[in-house]
């Protein structure tokens, strides 16, 4: 349940480079953590959380590294403590980070593939009695498998599993394991995940 003073937000979840956009729409509460806005990225893009992420705060100046805030986790996947220089997600939640619509927050999650995301405020609104949240509204696509060279080496792959004389076409075909599909999405699969996040 929300207390009475917060708000809820619409945000939309990009990958960056991705075309047709990879993207989700979600409802979340105010005073989500950025830790917890963490979590509740990986479980509705579909990621497994198998490595490093942090958010930035994009500066007023023009280019990157100028005036940008890092919000880092001080714990990986695995339960050891990192020594990521930045400040502690825990400790600031994204209605203090993005207090209007169109604000934006950039998310990066593992940053040897760099799967870098734009997450834009577009909604906000008092929240409806009975919704619990987050929750997932809409989205596009399926999320590209981890470990596939990010947003460029995941369009090769897909080039080659859809050319059966691709020199690479059974090894890669073997290394997904499974049919992949790269326009499902699971609305109702994606919500049930994070109606079991929520029960903590």
């Amino acid at each position: 349940m929300m207390a009475k003073n917060r708000q809820a937000y619409v945000i939309r979840v990009t990958l960056n480079g991705s075309k047709p956009p990879i993207w989700r729409k979600l409802a979340v509460p105010s005073d989500i953590t950025l830790g917890e806005l963490h979590e509740v990225i990986q479980i509705v893009m579909g990621w497994t959380n198998g490595h490093l992420h942090h958010f930035i705060l994009p500066g007023k100046a023009a280019g990157r590294m100028r005036g940008e805030r890092y919000f880092v986790t001080k714990v990986t996947p695995w339960g050891d403590p990192t020594e990521m220089e930045g400040e502690d997600e825990e400790a600031i939640t994204l209605g203090e980070l993005c207090p209007k619509v169109k604000s934006k927050l950039i998310y990066e999650y593992d940053f040897g593939d760099g799967w870098e995301h734009t997450i834009e405020v577009q909604k906000i609104f008092e929240p409806e009695s009975g919704v619990e949240y987050p929750v997932c509204l809409c989205g596009k696509k399926a999320c590209p498998p981890e470990d596939c060279g990010g947003v460029w080496g995941y369009y090769e792959l897909l080039d080659t599993i859809a050319d059966p004389d691709s020199d690479d076409h059974e090894d890669m075909v073997e290394w997904l394991g499974e049919k992949f599909d790269p326009d499902a999405f699971d609305l109702e699969e994606v919500n049930a995940v994070l109606a079991e996040w929520r029960k903590g």
